[in-house]
């Protein structure tokens, strides 16, 4: 029986769990810093209302990991209406640090005077591309503006699992190899697309070992952008015992023509996965770049271990 009061004596009375101190103990959200400069998503190609969502889709990935995050999208080929440039997203993000900063000396509140970055760029890119990469840094010097830019996001274990999930969207793939069923179309041998010339094919390579490890089947990355780097990456494959291929897009897609695709899979002859998008992963790792770049990262993002059939 109970009393008003509490239970009757005797019975157990469930008592709050303490708090885990040390190292077990489950650590505080981290959160962006008060005037931490502004996370800039620089996004190449084409802009498009596809384009667009896109990079809508990676910043508000990047957001929901790090509250307050100040992040901001610039296209190399932008308009300045529709699609604002990288130059003046910058050059906002800078006249709207120093308007802050008068309103608050205006109103008398005693601040120290903003240094530091206006703002992390952060490439849209999986791999490196030096023609894409110059023309990033030829925006962030022509903005006059303070600004910090990081590497590349790749290679990274979280583009492999990226690869892995987009093949088995496609039906190339199984999408785990601890469970037991098969995929008819499941490929014996992955192409590994990458633009940016040798450099970039190199640094494929590295996400397509952790790619080959996660699905048991050869991998080699090629090059769209060099003529017969595809069809002789295939040739290679299949005079290895490859027999059904498929090509496996290491881009996030806006940086090159999507015809650029269908053809290296018509000259492979073979199917294709779609390029990596806004993926989780791409947005994890955009803010990694920009946490790191500050100094307030707790960590990597980490990639999803393959399972071991």
């Amino acid at each position: 029986m109970s009393s008003p009061t509490g239970p009757a004596s005797g019975l157990p009375v469930r008592m709050p769990r303490p708090r885990q101190p040390g190292r077990h103990r489950r650590p505080e959200p981290l959160a962006a810093p008060e005037g931490a400069p502004a996370l800039v998503l620089a996004v190449p190609g084409t802009p498009s209302a596809a384009v667009r969502g896109l990079a809508e889709e990676v910043v508000s990935i990047a957001r929901s990991e790090l509250p307050g995050l100040d992040a901001r999208i610039g296209y190399l080929d932008g308009d300045d209406a529709e699609f604002p440039t990288l130059q003046s997203v910058l050059a906002h993000a800078a006249g709207e640090r120093t308007a802050r900063y008068e309103q608050a000396r205006a109103a008398g509140v005693d601040v120290k005077e903003p240094d530091g970055p206006v703002a992390v760029v952060v490439p849209l890119l999986a791999g490196p591309d030096s023609s894409l990469l110059r023309q990033v840094r030829q925006a962030v010097m022509d903005s006059r503006v303070a600004a910090d830019l990081t590497d590349v996001l790749g290679p990274h274990p979280l583009l492999a699992e990226a690869l892995h999930v987009r093949l088995s969207e496609a039906g190339l793939a199984r999408a785990d190899r601890a469970r037991l069923f098969t995929v008819a179309t499941a490929a014996d041998g992955i192409i590994l697309a990458s633009v940016g010339g040798e450099e970039a094919v190199q640094a494929a390579g590295i996400t397509g070992m952790l790619l080959a490890a996660r699905l048991a089947v050869p991998v080699m990355a090629a090059a769209l952008d060099q003529e017969g780097s595809i069809a002789s990456v295939a040739e290679q494959l299949r005079g290895s015992g490859s027999h059904n291929l498929a090509l496996a897009p290491y881009l996030i897609g806006p940086e090159i023509d999507s015809t650029l695709l269908e053809e290296a899979a018509r000259e492979a002859g073979c199917a294709s996965a779609e390029a990596l998008g806004p993926y989780p992963a791409i947005g994890k790792l955009a803010l990694a770049k920009y946490t790191t770049a500050l100094g307030i990262a707790p960590q990597q993002p980490q990639g999803t271990p393959a399972r071991q059939s």
